[in-house]
């Protein structure tokens, strides 16, 4: 059998998280200027969501310090709005509008045309050349200096390239360039070479894919009367109904304006509209008002949602929005997802942040991290990322008699229960146990799959895996570090990064991210021949399982918590302050 999961109805709930970067640099350190109850729902009502998670060709870690070094708490101004890509890196973006709409040219003002009930594919007109290669960053910095390695760079005979980055305002600096695809063994050569000739390039620049765009820049509107060209982004401005955006596949409705811009060297579909309204559909897609119909829950999930955002506002503005609408960011569907029972808990909660205060004294907001299920206890921040200690981010047991681990039901007791894939004698009360089945779950892999597996995560092949270990566990008992001992030698693999190694094989036979790091691994042992014939995994949660579990919020509102005790339980010694 190649998985098992419990057989209790629940959704596998989106597990979002907002990632994690370096002090005083949202970008990589090389780059830092300084440095429910059982049976009542079934899975097919779960929502379409999954976690947000660290995307790992950029950063180990990019998201989380930057708000733990961001500004001093400042008021968000009321009307600000929020911009979500959501048609990012696309060719053509098809939107229009459901109702009377006028479409400008952003950076003239100057009416395009209008329309109504219409769509139409925004295209870059074909003066428009953009070219992608591999360019190793070296720094993220000031002008000043941005000018010195820029021109030694230069002097050296390497190419270079400089972009400003607003969200830690400082100019990337690059030095050295390379074909795609990457190229590991070509890159670590120019790397040396370009090391050796400037010293101040520190050992851990890295190389990122980069594309450039020259010519003229034309946005092409087709539509039925013919081809309107613009100079600048495209913007739909609806007057009545709502604007439509996506790909000429596929296209959703959304509130607000829609505005398709360069992003780059492609386009990107943008959604621009107030926070409370893009809220409306986030929290659906997050916490699903019809799987969970906990408003108390679901106003824990706005306010939650709602910190991550404000925080968040121009995250990605190099992209030319704020944030993404999946689990890289949170959740968002637009105006289609949103429920009645989610938009009463937003409106319950309007302006409402969760903040804490920094050692200086100054009042500063939450990085907001959230997760689907923590399999009994959650994880301190640094468990699960490169990252200092956050005081409100400390592993507490999701558990109503108190904070003593004993009373969570451990893996132990899972592993030696008679019936491994229900909890029930043993739940002793945790909160999200009802609600999640996800809560508890055994995967197992042949000995060729896990070779596949492993040989994956390597990059060559393994052979056989003789063992896997793991050496090193955090507080809430979650893998910190885990060794995959094969013929071909033993690889290494730490943190939240762990799940993406260890991949499980699922129903279609496709290797799947692990659900969390909170498991026990075990050889199959052939009884006869006494030869490891694969390996089984004990695991608990889904998520990395920093702050708020989001099954565990269902569970407490059901139990007669209000929205601020499940924040205040989940995130320790924070506030609730009104934003805006």
């Amino acid at each position: 059998m190649r998985h098992r999961i419990p057989r209790v109805p629940l959704r596998a709930g989106l597990l979002a998280l907002a990632v994690a970067a370096l002090a005083a640099c949202s970008d990589q350190n090389p780059v830092a200027p300084s440095s429910a109850g059982a049976g009542r729902f079934s899975v097919g009502e779960e929502p379409d969501t999954g976690e947000v998670f660290v995307d790992l060709t950029t950063s180990e870690d990019e998201g989380f310090a930057a708000a733990e070094a961001g500004d001093a708490f400042s008021a968000m101004a009321v009307g600000q709005n929020i911009r979500i890509g959501v048609a990012p890196g696309v060719s053509t973006v098809r939107t229009g509008g459901t109702g009377d709409f006028v479409v400008v040219n952003k950076n003239t003002g100057a009416t395009l045309f209008s329309g109504s009930a219409e769509q139409f594919n925004v295209t870059l007109g074909s003066g428009v050349v953009t070219t992608s290669s591999r360019r190793l960053q070296v720094s993220c910095t000031t002008v000043a200096n941005r000018d010195v390695l820029l021109g030694k760079g230069t002097a050296a005979g390497f190419a270079t390239f400089t972009e400003f980055f607003a969200t830690s305002n400082c100019w990337r600096v690059y030095i050295g360039e390379r074909p795609l695809p990457a190229n590991t063994a070509g890159e670590a050569a120019v790397k040396a070479q370009v090391r050796a000739a400037i010293p101040e390039v520190p050992a851990d620049a890295f190389w990122r894919t980069i594309t450039i765009t020259t010519g003229v820049l034309r946005y092409d509107i087709a539509r039925a009367g013919g081809v309107v060209s613009s100079s600048g982004p495209v913007v739909v401005r609806p007057v009545s109904g709502r604007v439509v955006i996506g790909t000429p596949s596929a296209v959703r409705q959304y509130r607000g304006v829609a505005e398709v811009v360069r992003s780059q060297g492609a386009l990107a579909g943008v959604n621009e509209l107030p926070m409370e309204e893009y809220l409306y559909g986030v929290v659906p897609r997050e916490l699903g008002p019809v799987a969970f119909p906990e408003l108390e829950a679901l106003k824990a999930q706005a306010v939650a949602a709602r910190t991550y955002a404000i925080a968040g506002l121009g995250k990605r503005s190099t992209d030319g929005y704020d944030l993404l609408p999946t689990v890289s960011d949170q959740v968002y569907g637009g105006f289609q997802d949103e429920h009645p029972l989610s938009n009463q808990a937003v409106d319950g909660t309007a302006g409402l942040v969760a903040t804490y205060v920094d050692g200086a004294g100054a009042t500063r907001l939450i990085t907001a991290l959230y997760s689907s299920t923590t399999g009994g206890h959650t994880a301190d921040n640094e468990e699960a990322y490169q990252a200092p200690p956050a005081s409100y981010l400390r592993g507490v047991p999701d558990h109503e008699r108190g904070r003593a681990l004993q009373h969570v039901p451990s893996l132990e007791v899972f592993r030696a229960h008679a019936n491994p894939a229900s909890l029930r004698a043993a739940r002793e009360g945790d909160f999200e146990s009802d609600w999640a089945r996800f809560h508890r779950w055994t995967f197992e892999w042949t000995a060729a799959e896990i070779s596949q597996v492993v040989s994956a995560y390597a990059g060559q092949p393994v052979g056989r895996v003789l063992a896997i270990n793991t050496p090193e566990r955090g507080p809430s008992g979650r893998v910190l570090r885990i060794e995959y001992v094969t013929e071909a030698g033993t690889f290494v693999d730490t943190k939240d990064r762990i799940r993406s190694s260890l991949k499980y094989i699922n129903a279609s036979g496709t290797p799947t991210s692990l659900l969390s790091t909170l498991f026990f691994i075990e050889p199959v042992i052939d009884r006869q021949t006494k030869e490891v014939t694969g390996f089984r995994a004990y695991g608990g949660g889904f998520g990395h399982g920093v702050g708020l579990s989001q099954t565990g919020a269902v569970g407490m509102a059901e139990k007669g918590h209000t929205f601020d005790q499940i924040l205040k339980h989940y995130y320790r010694d924070i506030s609730l302050t009104q934003w805006y």
